[in-house]
């Protein structure tokens, strides 16, 4: 992290409003019309709504991400997967939160934009002379809003991403003002009342569908996983510093709104697709800038959820938890990555689920769901990340017992109440990214039970003499294969038989190349382990997480440095290049795998390693994947025998 980052300052404030609580930051949109839809406005509903909305921003936001769960963090880092190479090696069965968490959260990330953006383009109806528009006219408009957000995507975001905070800072000081405005306008200071949790459990054991509203009250707090997944882009002191103004700005509007209903609509059912409170507490003058300003912080929110999918993609195909795809870097700012296979995935999911539910307030419970499950990961990889730190078992107790309590019931509310009306998409979505994930993990440990490795010191003089063997032709000057040992003195059998046995390979040098992904998330460092010099040598890199694996690259600087210490000669040691000390051809030896027709897997294992084939016709090729120029690599086939047949009993006849 940045020392910017260790300390609070001015400018990581502002990043911090324009980063991390676009999501948060716009569920005034959205709630107060959910909770109340259908239903007859009376001051028990209103206040004991508003007291859950309060304490559910205090208990799920400011205690458990702000105070608790952004103490977890990777030299920096955070989110689920940041959580996950934190406890991951203590515990193998944390790679299911981690990608079901993940799953939903990606899933969110397709949910977010038409949400956000059709609840702010609705309010066009609060124009007098816009109050007949259709209802495929808005979808239209969002469509072409979120069509030129995806296309822009490429070009990267550093530019505007500068200004995301200063117009989140007017968007959050308006959402205050109107708040304030309306409870003067309004008179209705009684509702101030809403601060005593006591009207928060009245509505929910004594109002007839008071447990129901759970899953409307919840979307006040989507976006507190934002707050630890952008960790690494503002720092926690500059989150804390900044939650308590976002916070009173959220709390402000939602009574306002409150006091509006009880004013003007006590006693009368509300009718959601008419109208929405947030839009009527707005003075007639100031419609058309309000819609402005919320459209824009709609964008802004719709943007922090594409780039934060961009991110947590990244980090899961390091983890080895999601097909290799190709990323592109638009800008030299750290953290800017573009990813376009997930933004084509990203642009499909939101077009289709704009289309399907037409109006915000049927995507409501899509939304919900998806985040709700994100947040009960988080819960149980965090109490995990405390066991492991020895915090008392009485406090991890009190943690788990309080928050999947809460969170249980959001999830309850959100599959009884709207499952059928919503819910049901974003089981679909998140199961098929999460399906994608378990192959792709499931596949990888089938596979690595079956490579077979053997000791390096049986076969270094074989390639000894293999490499000064003038009857064989020279394959290459420097050999480089890369390998999965993470043992030093071992070496898959495939790459001895592919330079032994399939075709002899002889080199001047051959080179083993290891890439060691680490649980923090930005270390660069190598080792050098010189089995024979000049003539067998192992480089092992130890990369984080987060880092781009620019193998070739790094392979070359090494390789620099190690002539200049003057541990290899890699001059050509052809005779006439030698005199003119011409450097050596460097090969890449890459080996790509098909499944053998000589296995007999059981039937789980056996879908297993199908989808991992299918996957990996769509995802980035080995050398791409490793940052490898193809001109200098060759490409080389084996087959997977992960469970061999039993030997057949042939019998010669003649």
């Amino acid at each position: 992290m940045g020392k910017n980052l260790n300390k609070v300052s001015f400018a990581g404030v502002i990043i911090a409003l324009g980063i991390i609580y676009g999501d948060i930051g716009t569920s005034p949109l959205y709630v107060m019309n959910a909770i109340c839809s259908g239903k007859v406005i009376d001051e028990f509903l209103i206040v004991g709504a508003l007291s859950c909305i309060i304490w559910t921003l205090t208990i799920q936001t400011t205690v458990k991400y702000v105070l608790l769960t952004l103490r977890a963090d990777n030299k920096g880092e955070g989110g689920i997967f940041s959580l996950f190479a934190l406890v991951r090696r203590h515990g193998k069965w944390t790679v299911f939160p981690a990608m079901i968490g993940g799953a939903a959260l990606l899933a969110d990330g397709m949910i977010t934009p038409p949400i956000s953006v059709t609840s702010a383009v609705e309010g066009l109806r609060n124009i007098p002379v816009l109050q007949g528009i259709g209802t495929m006219t808005i979808v239209y408009i969002v469509l072409a809003i979120i069509s030129a957000l995806f296309f822009f995507q490429q070009f990267g975001t550093s530019s505007i991403g500068k200004a995301f905070g200063p117009i989140m800072f007017v968007w959050f000081s308006m959402l205050a003002i109107l708040g304030v405005h309306q409870l003067y306008v309004a008179g209705n200071w009684h509702i101030l009342k809403a601060f005593n949790p006591y009207y928060a459990i009245k509505i929910l054991t004594q109002y007839p569908e008071g447990f129901w509203i759970l899953g409307a009250v919840f979307l006040c707090t989507t976006g507190a996983e934002a707050l630890y997944s952008d960790l690494g882009h503002c720092g926690r002191p500059n989150i804390r510093f900044s939650w308590p103004f976002v916070k009173a700005c959220l709390i402000l509007n939602y009574l306002g709104q409150g006091a509006y209903l009880l004013s003007l609509h006590r006693n009368t059912p509300w009718n959601s697709l008419a109208k929405n409170p947030f839009y009527e507490i707005m003075p007639q003058w100031f419609i058309i800038p309000g819609i402005l300003i919320a459209t824009i912080a709609a964008i802004i929110a719709s943007q922090a959820m594409i780039s934060g999918s961009f991110t947590l993609i990244s980090v899961a195909i390091k983890l080895n938890l999601w097909p290799k795809m190709k990323i592109n870097y638009p800008t030299v700012e750290r953290g800017q990555l573009f990813i376009p296979g997930i933004n084509l995935l990203l642009f499909i999911g939101c077009v289709i689920i704009t289309l399907y539910f037409q109006r915000s307030s049927s995507m409501e419970a899509a939304y919900g769901l998806a985040i709700t499950t994100t947040f009960m990961m988080t819960t149980c990889l965090f109490s995990y990340f405390m066991f492991i730190k020895r915090v008392p078992i009485v406090w991890i107790a009190i943690y788990l017992v309080v928050n999947l309590s809460i969170e249980l019931s959001f999830l309850v509310a959100n599959l009884v109440e709207k499952f059928s009306g919503g819910g049901i998409v974003t089981v679909l979505i998140a199961g098929g990214l999460f399906i994608v994930m378990i192959v792709w993990y499931k596949s990888r440990k089938i596979k690595n039970r079956y490579v077979e490795f053997v000791k390096m010191d049986g076969y270094v003089p074989i390639m000894q003499e293999l490499s000064n063997d003038g009857t064989v032709p020279k394959y290459a000057t420097h050999l480089v294969y890369l390998t999965s040992a993470n043992n030093p003195n071992e070496i898959e059998h495939k790459i001895l038989y592919s330079i032994l046995y399939r075709k002899p390979k002889r080199a001047d040098i051959y080179w083993f190349v290891h890439v060691d992904v680490l649980d923090d998330p930005y270390t660069t460092e190598y080792t050098v382990q010189t089995i024979v010099p000049n003539e067998i040598i192992r480089v092992e890199f130890r990369l984080g997480f987060r880092m781009e694996h620019r193998i070739q690259y790094m392979f070359k600087l090494v390789v620099e440095e190690m002539v200049k210490n003057k541990e290899v000669n890699v001059v050509s040691r052809y005779e006439s290049l030698s005199r003119n000390k011409v450097m050596g051809d460097f090969r890449f030896i890459v080996m790509e795998k098909f499944l053998s027709r000589d296995n007999e897997l059981p039937m789980w294992e056996r879908l297993m390693m199908r989808g991992y084939f299918i996957l990996k016709k769509f995802s980035l090729s080995e050398e791409r994947g490793f940052g490898l120029d193809p001109s200098d690599v060759t490409l080389e086939k084996y087959p997977i025998i992960v469970s061999p047949t039993p030997d057949f009993n042939l019998k010669r006849t003649f």
